[in-house]
């Protein structure tokens, strides 16, 4: 049976939405979490994957990417299902190789896709391209309406992120309507401490980015990227982007870890 692997950022839509491919005949598989999903891909290739655009569609873009950035992966087929057209149409810009369809339509995909063996000649540029010219306060996905709370931030960090999109406010604690959390953490000790006061606040849907400073011989720190992911795997947390702040501090995006389905 044909392997097909679906990536969609909720388990409860991803499930229905594997039942569709299931019932045409292939063996699906689905991962909510990107890191999870990534390794996925590079320990057993699918033959084709699904990338559903109806939630968080640069998350998707930039997995698209990613999968075509490692040799294990980079010619599976990509298929993006749904989605905005104005998004879908800016994803195409970035990964023209791909098919995009709907549900409706996905059995047609997924044999064109299985029948018409894919080589990628043009490998798209890193993630961080699409955001090149984007806002800060944009990459860090901070949206309308958002509650942003700021925990031991730099001096001057909200000017920084510059203009907010409207209605947004700005807090020093965390609540259980909090909707994005940034923890600064000079110290692994630091980061421990942050960690402990929010972790049982962080709702389902909750991001929490945790930033730490760029090593240079100005700065004394024992934080980086590898100690603030394995500190977050180990609260139950999985990270799926990173984004340098400014020129001192950079920071990666954490969300709860799913539960695994029976």
């Amino acid at each position: 049976m044909t392997h097909v692997f679906l990536i969609h950022w909720n388990a409860t839509e991803a499930k229905q939405k594997a039942s569709i491919l299931e019932s045409a005949g292939y063996n699906v598989d689905y991962e909510p979490s990107a890191l999870q999903a990534l390794k996925k891909l590079r320990s057993t290739p699918p033959a084709v994957v699904v990338i559903d655009l109806s939630r968080l569609p640069n998350q998707g873009r930039d997995m698209a990417i990613n999968i075509r950035h490692a040799k294990t992966t980079r010619n599976i087929p990509i298929i993006f299902v749904e989605g905005d057209k104005e998004k879908t149409n800016q994803i195409k810009t970035h990964v023209p190789d791909a098919l995009y369809t709907n549900y409706n339509q996905i059995n047609e995909a997924l044999k064109e896709a299985i029948t018409q063996p894919l080589k990628v000649t043009t490998i798209p540029k890193s993630t961080f391209e699409p955001y090149k010219h984007a806002s800060l306060s944009k990459k860090l996905g901070i949206k309308p309406n958002t509650k942003l709370v700021l925990i031991d931030p730099p001096k001057e960090f909200t000017k920084t992120l510059g203009e907010l999109p409207r209605n947004v406010t700005i807090e020093k604690q965390m609540s259980d309507q909090s909707d994005l959390i940034i923890i600064f953490a000079i110290t692994q000790e630091d980061l421990q401490d942050r960690l402990t006061k929010i972790i049982d606040k962080l709702q389902p849907d909750g991001k929490l980015w945790i930033a730490w400073q760029k090593k240079t011989p100005q700065t004394a720190t024992n934080v980086t990227q590898t100690t603030v992911r394995k500190t977050g795997l180990t609260r139950g947390l999985v990270d799926y982007k990173v984004c340098s702040f400014d020129a001192t501090w950079t920071g990666l995006l954490f969300t709860l870890r799913k539960p695994k389905r029976a």
